[in-house]
């Protein structure tokens, strides 16, 4: 992979990517992978980048202004701000002209935090995918906020950080950057959303509530999977599902992971 530094539309900063397009002059379709909450751009390297060799996609990797933590410098950019979400389709617009993408067959892909990025900017952005899958995402921050807390799990005190204070001290900033917020948006996109049972980080129940409030606005492409799993994700599945819809390989090619 090769390191990109795309110039940010809105504050005009050179933000990092990592990006592959395999070699060919042919127009091929893209993954754009999201880190999850408390890594970079290197995060899902060595998980999706054999997947793209195997499926013959380009492999985008965003840093979206860095991990959700308060060792951040840029803590207050990142965590779904809109500045984060920019520098996503930003970076899909630079590869979009610098190289040969099939435009048709874009798609999103994160996992946690990875999957609260996907969905924001799915929803900002809705007409560039052809799909976004998502592993246990966060889609409520307020929401989340108020479990880790009650489970005395860390991550509230990175949202303090990232996003000024409590959700009652702030609670524009935590509605801004959920997902649950723009759910109308996704109205017509194909979404997939994949939750573990006995995810105790990221209740289930987060995930199903938005399902239910996509499938009240008419989308009627939205697919809900809870498997017998915690916090996590098995990405092979996403590339075969991402491969199916686009037509590029044959629906019978079946893979495990």
């Amino acid at each position: 992979m090769k390191e990109l530094q795309i110039k940010s539309s809105l504050d005009g900063t050179l933000q990092p990517s990592l990006y592959y397009h395999p070699q060919t002059d042919a127009a091929v379709p893209l993954v754009v992978g999201l880190h999850t909450w408390s890594y970079d751009r290197f995060n899902q390297r060595d998980t999706y980048l054999p997947l793209c060799y195997r499926f013959g996609c380009a492999l985008l990797l965003p840093e979206f202004r860095g991990p959700n933590l308060a060792s951040n410098p840029s803590r207050l950019n990142a965590c779904g701000s809109r500045l984060a979400r920019q520098d996503i389709i930003d970076a899909i617009h630079y590869v979009c002209r610098e190289t040969q993408i099939d435009k048709r067959n874009i798609f999103l892909l994160g996992c946690s935090g990875g999957g609260q990025a996907a969905l924001l900017t799915a929803e900002d952005a809705p007409e560039i995918f052809r799909a976004v899958d998502v592993w246990c995402p966060v889609i409520n921050l307020a929401a989340w906020y108020r479990h880790l807390v009650a489970t005395d799990q860390h991550y509230y005190h990175d949202m303090d950080a990232c996003l000024g204070g409590t959700p009652e001290a702030c609670p524009e900033e935590y509605a801004s950057r959920s997902p649950a917020s723009y759910f109308a948006k996704l109205k017509n996109l194909a979404v997939s959303i994949h939750h573990g049972r006995h995810d105790t980080l990221v209740p289930y129940s987060h995930s199903a509530d938005f399902v239910a409030k996509l499938e009240a606005v008419g989308n009627g492409h939205v697919y809900f999977d809870v498997f017998d799993g915690e916090h996590e994700q098995f990405p092979s599945h996403s590339f075969e599902w991402f491969a199916r819809l686009g037509g590029w390989l044959d629906a019978a090619v079946r893979i495990t992971g």
